[in-house]
């Protein structure tokens, strides 16, 4: 765990894509804490861990500075640089095992979408293939750390919060421009 951090205002925007509007939650630096193909900025507020959560959100133009870096990044991916979410700063909240589950998403290559086992392997867990799948679940930065690479054991798409149809369209993009 990790101290409390107060972030007493957030910005949002919300932006097209071609898998629906996506909606950045950042704090006043531009560090994403959510992130999703919703146009409802206090949903995604609410998956911020509490000890993160900002007490409110300001709704932006997607250039103001705070979060001109993640617009720029979700442009950038869906124009076939999909790497560029890697460098988007994000803040998480959680115990242990699940923050460096999240840092170990950050890992995963585009293009090559790994197994919940996989995932549970890479995160130092082997075993605990549960825990590796509720880090996914769990996962309030949708795009920046990408849930969306990771896939049941029989190679089939599991749950993904935005729906199959976005992870499907994610993934394929992936497969055309990771290169």
């Amino acid at each position: 765990m990790t101290a409390t951090t107060t972030v007493p205002t957030a910005r949002t925007t919300t932006l097209s894509s071609p898998d629906g509007p996506f909606t950045v939650v950042v704090d006043p630096d531009g560090t994403v804490l959510a992130s999703g193909w919703t146009t409802d900025a206090d949903s995604l507020v609410g998956l911020v861990h509490p000890d993160v959560r900002p007490t409110a959100t300001t709704t932006v133009p997607d250039d103001d500075p705070a979060v001109a870096g993640a617009v720029a990044a979700v442009r950038a991916y869906y124009a076939g640089d999909v790497r560029a979410i890697d460098a988007v700063p994000v803040r998480q909240v959680s115990g242990p095992y699940r923050a460096h589950a999240w840092d170990v998403l950050r890992t995963v290559d585009a293009g090559d979408p790994v197994t919940y086992t996989r995932y549970a392997e890479l995160s130092g867990r082997p075993a605990a293939v549960r825990a590796a799948a509720g880090a996914c679940a769990m996962n309030a930065a949708a795009l920046f750390v990408p849930c969306h690479r990771v896939l049941r054991t029989d190679g089939s798409l599991g749950g993904f919060r935005y729906g199959l149809d976005v992870k499907r369209s994610l993934l394929a993009h992936e497969a055309r421009h990771a290169g």
